[in-house]
């Protein structure tokens, strides 16, 4: 028998209407006046589409507008493909055709990188949230129940091919994500959660499902600032907040040695384990950091750290929260403590795949456990330690970044004959990538980073090309990216 749950922005509406419901600069909107907006919003939206299977993709930034256009699809029950705007044009392109979309959607600062897409999307309709708002409105027939199983949100993540795959995520997924979050910090009468994250992350996604879940406040900012955050944090406005760690080690380089206010009682960080020094300082702060261990594929955390815990087990993500569950396997076998083997999860808040991967589907599942591709161990307590990401992922400022996807655009060059790609520490990003190129002549360093440029999101451009006779590989010509590293010693 399926599951199903009212509509939740118009439940919410219903229960606590003049509750408010969203915070950005110096307005407010109560849930009443959102899921007002948001039915507006798809009385516009519906007059733009084909048919009632079609599905719409979004890209935009952290604006009242994008959170009025992400309810609004949930009104009309409608699959939404979240776009990360710090893409380049061509790197979306692929997953707009991916995932068949009919509509975009987006805001106006990305006016230049929508103009891009209609260029090389001739047949797909793409619409600023501007002109959508001018648009006629028409009579809609609003979603009264979602069933758990169906998929709302759509995000794509890259694999180790560096071929970037859409993650379907359901409403249960959503749910039960947000049902293991409170089950683990609580939920208070006064608070309220700060989105200082992209909304296109499932981080910042996360924290609108649990809004209207959980009827709180977003105060919402539209990109992340040290001083106006802190602001936020002393004024006693904010209790929750999702950060990473680049965004912590800002944050406290900003305040210096000032306090937060005591409302403040909850940092779910995530993006990478918390250095200790950071974590020391946190304590000696009286900052309530929580390390958590989470990806797209568990829609946010699957793992979370309490900061009691934080430095008597320095380098744990914690335990699985209370829906989900965790194991290491080596080989067919769960590992012992201390052992280190693959992790797998399972949970109401996992995906059930990837959209149009049906072998990868196939590879990723084992008697209903995720195989993340991440290595760990656990040790006696049952506290989970993560050794990689998914064995070569880069986190940068908490942005994935793998290194096959910089390897195939190093390859495309015509000097290049060989190419690795790997993670060097960074005090301020946490990690940056490294590209490592062989070449029949010396090659200019610039010249090929100005290459990567025209391909490659900012964040995904390797802070340093080095020249090199040979790449580490092994008997089966396979990369060992883990060697890499090496290199730069030599060079020196």
């Amino acid at each position: 028998m399926e599951t199903i749950t009212p509509n939740w922005l118009k439940k919410r509406a219903d229960l606590s209407p003049e509750r408010t419901a969203l915070i950005f600069n110096d307005q407010s909107w109560t849930f009443g006046e959102v899921f007002t907006l948001a039915t507006k919003i798809a009385g516009k939206i519906v007059g733009l589409l084909p048919g009632k299977s079609s599905r719409v993709a979004i890209l935009m930034n952290n604006t009242p507008e994008a959170v009025w256009v992400i309810y609004g699809l949930q009104q009309l029950g409608i699959e939404t493909v979240f776009l990360n705007s710090k893409l380049t044009a061509s790197e979306l392109e692929f997953q707009i055709i991916d995932s068949e979309t009919e509509l975009i959607i987006y805001d106006r600062s990305l006016k230049d990188k929508a103009n891009e897409l209609s260029v090389m999307l001739t047949e797909i309709l793409i619409v600023s949230v501007t002109e959508l708002e001018g648009r006629p409105t028409f009579e809609i027939a609003i979603r009264e129940e979602y069933r758990l199983d169906d998929v709302f949100s759509i995000m794509y993540t890259s694999g180790t091919t560096g071929k970037p795959k859409g993650v379907l995520q359901t409403f249960g997924n959503h749910w039960w994500s947000a049902a293991g979050s409170v089950l683990n910090i609580g939920l208070q009468e006064n608070d309220s959660w700060l989105c200082a994250v992209p909304i296109f992350h499932i981080s910042g996604l996360s924290i609108f499902m649990r809004s209207i879940i959980y009827g709180i406040p977003v105060i919402l900012v539209e990109k992340f600032d040290e001083r106006a955050v802190n602001r936020l944090l002393s004024s006693g406005k904010v209790t929750i907040m999702s950060a990473v760690t680049a965004m912590i080690n800002r944050m406290l380089t900003e305040q210096g040695n000032l306090p937060y206010h005591p409302a403040f009682r909850c940092l779910l960080a995530g993006g990478g384990p918390v250095p200790k020094p950071l974590l020391e300082v946190c304590k000696e702060r009286q900052i309530p950091v929580f390390q958590t261990y989470g990806m797209t594929e568990t829609s946010s955390q699957i793992a979370t750290l309490s900061p009691e815990d934080s430095l008597r087990k320095l380098g744990s993500a914690g335990k699985p929260l209370f829906p989900s569950q965790l194991k290491i396997m080596v080989e067919q076998e769960e590992a012992k403590p201390m052992q280190e083997g693959e992790i797998f999860v399972k949970g109401p808040n996992v995906t059930g795949g990837y959209l149009n991967r049906d072998e990868t589907n196939a590879d990723s599942f084992r008697d209903g456990w995720f195989s993340t591709g991440d290595l760990g161990f656990k040790d006696e307590e049952g506290f989970v330690y993560i050794l990689d990401r998914r064995s070569d992922l880069i986190i940068s400022g908490g942005e994935n970044i793998y290194p096959a996807e910089i390897e195939e655009i190093l390859l495309s060059h015509d000097e290049v004959a060989d190419a690795g790609v790997t993670g060097i520490s960074d005090k301020k990003w946490g990690h940056v990538p490294y590209g490592f190129v062989v070449a029949g002549k010396p090659i200019n360093e610039e010249e090929i980073l100005a290459f990567c440029r025209k391909s490659l999101a900012a964040y995904k451009v390797p802070k340093r090309i080095i020249q090199v006779n040979e790449l580490p590989r092994n008997g089966a010509n396979k990369l060992m990216r883990r060697l890499l590293s090496r290199l730069i010693e030599n060079e020196k």
